[in-house]
């Protein structure tokens, strides 16, 4: 049993709070602690809290204006004239009481993760309140302040000179990400989710390849509304390795958002808990065969955060650290606990029964039409195997 990974928690990753109506709610990182522990899935010298990340280092990738808005912001009662151009005071991304503080926690946590790793500390680490990839240089976008995805591979660029593997399988397009790496070839930023026809932000067409010495390493895999388990995981088993073998990276960064189950209120892909145990599988399989082990997860979307983000999170630290999970009921005490605070009937078992989910009447023509996205992609990226 590898027990050489780190879980970068704190409870103070909840002053990360818009406010109560919000979508993106933080208690969902306690309720995935919790059950984490009440599955004896975690030891306390497993348990490495974050830091806050320097102006310096979030101004690798944010531009000191804007982060200095974002500080000023968190520390005033009233809108400030120039936030709103900046991305701030939005119905995605309302502004909070220490905004900068709140989010350079998370940036921090997602350095911490990197450092662990790359000084060889451990092999894998997760840090389960970062994966904000929607927010750019000079704006906020997508619930998002900070980008923690981009300023880490920013920082495992400048500190360690590493080629860096981005894996994003949220829902939504990992954007952010993608266009601040967009003409560097020492990052491979690959994104699968679900089409921009209908979810935000748009954007993540097969088209955006890159540019400059760039070009081919950004892929993208927009999945058809309504795509399930079967279908997403083959075009993931299919992707990565052919990709992986083509770009040698140093070192993984995933962004595990999971968003994509059928019970998430902002999506509309039908996927189930099968995919947040197999989506980390390989990823650690892939990270021990081409980098030494070294892989670093983050978190990402999640909107059921009763029912679908503490299972699928659980899942993906139960695989870092070798403790592999069975389908089996959750602990009576961890749903004694949130039962009375949930809208939602919590799930009885650790994997869904998929009678309860809804029938898709298109499934074999969406699955080909994914197939045939997917062959797309592999052609515009020349460092597949074809």
């Amino acid at each position: 049993m590898s027990r050489r990974s780190r879980l970068i928690y704190s409870p103070d990753y909840a002053t990360y709070y818009f406010h109560d109506e919000h979508p993106f709610n933080q208690r969902r990182l306690l309720l995935t602690y919790d059950l984490m522990q009440a599955l004896g899935l975690l030891r306390k010298e497993d348990v490495t809290p974050p830091r806050y990340a320097t102006d310096d280092e979030i101004a690798l990738v944010h531009d000191r204006q804007y982060l200095e808005t974002v500080r000023k912001q968190g520390h005033s009662k009233q809108l400030l004239p120039q936030s709103a151009s900046y991305g701030l005071g939005t119905e995605d991304v309302p502004c909070f009481p220490n905004m900068h503080e709140a989010s350079s926690l998370i940036v921090g946590g997602s350095l911490q993760a990197v450092d662990l790793v790359m000084n060889g500390e451990a092999e894998h680490a997760f840090n389960p309140a970062g994966g904000l990839h929607h927010a750019f240089n000079g704006r906020a976008s997508g619930f998002c302040v900070y980008n923690d995805c981009s300023i880490a591979i920013a920082y495992l660029r400048k500190k360690w000179n590493a080629r860096v593997l981005y894996i994003d399988t949220d829902a939504h397009h990992g954007d952010g990400v993608q266009w601040a790496f967009y003409d560097d070839p020492n990052v491979l930023t690959v994104s699968i989710h679900e089409t921009g026809k209908f979810l935000f932000p748009g954007t993540g067409e097969i088209t955006e390849r890159g540019t400059g010495q760039g070009y081919g390493y950004s892929v993208n895999v927009p999945l058809d509304a309504f795509t399930e388990d079967e279908s997403f995981l083959e075009v993931y088993r299919d992707l990565l390795p052919k990709l992986i073998r083509g770009f040698k990276p140093d070192v993984i960064l995933t962004q595990n958002g999971c968003d994509a189950h059928a019970y998430d209120p902002l999506t509309h892909l039908s996927c189930s808990m099968q995919i947040y145990q197999q989506i980390p599988r390989l990823a650690h399989q892939l990270a021990h065969e081409w980098c030494q082990g070294r892989w670093i997860a983050v978190g990402g979307g999640g909107y059921d955060i009763w029912r679908v983000v503490p299972r699928a999170w659980t899942l993906l630290w139960s695989e870092m650290t070798d403790q592999p999970l069975s389908d089996r009921p959750l602990p009576a005490e961890w749903l004694q606990r949130w039962q009375d605070k949930s809208e939602e009937q919590l799930p009885a078992r650790l994997f869904d029964n998929l009678a309860d989910l809804p029938v898709i009447p298109r499934r074999k023509e969406i699955s080909e039409k994914n197939r045939v996205t997917l062959e797309r992609a592999l052609m515009y990226a020349p460092q597949s195997e074809k």
